[in-house]
């Protein structure tokens, strides 16, 4: 099989945070969420250009999930960033989160998640994207619905579903 000069992978994952882009950009244009649509965003708190406090990085030392709902403020989107404000134990904190950080991607008012392998800073390997797409449940997930507080980690795994790798279509060496 011939070398892939053109890097699909790349490609495809670019446009994939394009959607994160997109979204977050007219979530910023109008000041709040359409409906019942609210996000969950995972990303490495030591990716290149990440900015929270140092209370946040000793806590959330590799990863943190936050969750964007009702309380939120000055969100800024770039072409590669986005800024947020958010409450932490009723602290104010402003982050800063490269879209290139972004692990996980979740909407779980539509049940709609976008996972992306992210090599930590150190590490140079193939970036890789998983698109993971759910079927809208009958029922709402009181527990996806009602996330415990702004801020709070997120470790549970979403259900149902399945996963489609990109990894699939690539070459392997």
């Amino acid at each position: 099989m011939a070398q892939d000069h053109i890097r699909y992978d790349i490609l495809a994952q670019d446009a994939l945070r394009g959607v994160i882009r997109k979204v977050l950009s007219e979530v910023a244009a109008t000041g709040h969420l359409p409906g019942e649509h609210h996000f969950f965003i995972t990303f490495l708190t030591g990716a290149p250009g990440v900015r929270i406090s140092q209370h946040l990085k000793a806590k959330y030392a590799e990863q943190m999930t936050i969750v964007i709902q009702h309380q939120f403020w000055d969100l800024k989107v770039t072409e590669s960033l986005f800024e947020i404000g958010l409450s932490f134990s009723d602290t104010p904190e402003k982050l800063v989160i490269p879209f290139n950080a972004i692990r996980g991607f979740y909407d779980p008012s539509v049940s709609f998640e976008l996972e992306f392998d992210v090599p930590a800073a150190e590490e140079e390997e193939e970036h890789s994207a998983e698109i993971t797409a759910y079927p809208a449940a009958a029922e709402k997930e009181e527990t996806a619905a009602e996330p415990a507080k702004t801020g709070e980690d997120d470790d549970g795994k979403k259900p149902g579903g399945s996963v489609v790798s990109l990894d699939s279509f690539r070459k392997k060496n």
